[in-house]
């Protein structure tokens, strides 16, 4: 494959691009670590399996976020996966600045990374690699322990949560 694009192709508008990726519901993830200077953690729609054997997950960490250099240089790192009812975890750790974890309960887990409340499940990942892809980094994790809990899930489409209803 060509490092050079093919300016004869087509190419999407990235305003287009975001809205069409924004009709992909997806659920929502906090990714937490043990930072340089602190705690650091982010809210994650990109989030996924990647394999079984080894368990492997993956989550795509902006270049241009706050958090990129600590999640990516840590060693491990914790991923949620939120409940309906944890919205406000996700809200918090979306913004810009600031300590994200003021007045939220956690607990100091493997590798330094904050363990928040267990909502649907809590992944602890050792750090496996971290290609750079675009404006992102993948920051691929192997799966060391996982805690699971009921619930019904906190679900991002077309940039706002949503509630998945039973028919």
């Amino acid at each position: 494959m060509s490092s050079h694009p093919d300016v004869s192709r087509p190419r999407v508008d990235g305003p287009v691009f975001r809205d069409a990726m924004s009709r992909w519901a997806s659920g929502v993830t906090v990714v937490t670590a043990a930072g340089r200077d602190g705690l650091a953690g982010m809210t994650a729609s990109a989030f996924s399996s990647l394999s079984l054997e080894p368990p492997l997950v993956l989550v795509c960490v902006a270049h241009s976020s706050t958090q990129h250099d600590d999640l990516i240089a840590a060693p491990g790192f914790a991923v949620h996966l939120l409940a309906v009812h944890q919205r406000h975890l996700s809200d918090r750790f979306a913004q810009k600045g600031g300590d994200k974890f003021a007045g939220i309960p956690h607990e100091i887990g493997p590798f330094g990374a904050p363990l928040l409340d267990l909502g649907l499940a809590r992944l602890v990942c050792e750090r496996e690699n971290a290609p750079v892809a675009g404006d992102h980094t993948i920051l691929i994790g192997r799966v060391l322990q996982a805690e699971l809990a009921d619930g019904d899930p906190l679900v991002h489409f077309s940039r706002s949560y949503r509630r998945i209803v039973d028919h």
